[in-house]
């Protein structure tokens, strides 16, 4: 049986994110595999910078992947599959803090109780900043990634519903995230 192109893993995921959250979300172990193995490191480092004991790190990982995998019909992804990934497991992290504080000291937990206040202003933050950049967005473009990443509809629904072609879809979604991405900067450049 030879496989469909729209079967194969993409090799861009930040344009193929709708791709890779519908096979998730129907249960394809080949997609999770292809998100574990490019996102669990990463997000190990990521959350060492908050907790240095690796297995508990590690712990807290498997958890969130776990948690994705029991959770993936109700997933709620707007912008990346990456931000979402690290955002998660940020959470996760300052939880584990939070519920085990007897195990840090106490300049620990005043960088902590910094890092947490500081969390909930970038993370407000960041959805203004997001805000803007879709609304800064030509009128076609916005609507384009509205319909991918709200509606979650296909590149496909998208170019039947407005009359134009897949590639015109592809083109304007790209457009949209390189625009997002530069409006953010470099603050946020773990979030693609």
């Amino acid at each position: 049986m030879s496989e469909k192109p729209e079967d194969k893993i993409p090799m861009k995921p930040h344009t193929d994110d709708i791709f890779l959250l519908r096979k998730l979300k129907a249960g394809d172990e080949s997609i999770f595999k292809y998100i574990f193995e490019t996102y669990f490191t990463p997000l190990c480092r990521f959350i060492f910078l908050y907790i240095k004991d690796k297995d508990i790190v590690e712990d807290i990982v498997l958890d969130m992947y776990a948690h994705l995998w029991e959770k993936r019909e109700q997933l709620d992804i707007r912008i990346s599959i990456k931000a979402y990934l690290f955002q998660s497991v940020k959470n996760r992290a300052f939880n584990y803090i939070r519920d085990n504080e007897r195990m840090f000291t106490t300049p620990d937990m005043l960088l902590f109780d910094q890092s947490e206040e500081n969390y909930t202003v970038e993370l407000n933050e960041l959805e203004v900043l997001i805000q803007e950049a879709i609304q800064a967005l030509p009128e076609k473009c916005r609507e384009v990634f509205r319909r991918s990443r709200v509606d979650y509809q296909s590149n496909k629904e998208i170019a039947e519903a407005m009359n134009i072609s897949t590639k015109t879809v592809e083109s304007q979604i790209t457009k949209a995230l390189k625009h997002i991405r530069e409006y953010l900067g470099s603050s946020y450049h773990y979030l693609w």
